[in-house]
């Protein structure tokens, strides 16, 4: 891999990508907050989920990782980055962003 670092995806990027559902979206917040929302599709990543989706997720495979407000989900970028996946993004402004942006595009 050549820069060895996540990249940052705007809310509106992620919009534009998910018809085509070449991205795969992981969720890193708590179950409850999950539960009550999340962007249409997106798999909830957690401690315990963690092993499962390492050893079946396709490393080319553009993984995009929400939060609540883009923070924590720098450094959960930053950990696929070392698993070997190859293009990894931390969505600025997390799920509070999207939810602002796109209140419609909420699976519950």
């Amino acid at each position: 891999m050549s820069d060895n670092s996540f990249k940052h995806m705007s809310v509106s990027d992620l919009q534009g990508v998910l018809a085509n559902k070449s991205h795969v979206v992981v969720d890193i917040r708590d179950a409850n907050s999950f539960a009550g929302g999340r962007i249409a599709g997106a798999l909830h990543l957690t401690n315990e989920s963690l092993p499962d989706f390492l050893r079946d997720a396709d490393l080319d495979a553009p993984v995009v990782v929400c939060c609540y407000h883009g923070i924590s989900s720098q450094q959960a970028a930053e950990f696929l980055v070392s698993q070997d996946f190859t293009e990894v993004y931390s969505l600025d402004g997390g799920f509070t962003q999207w939810q602002t942006q796109f209140p419609n595009d909420i699976e519950r």
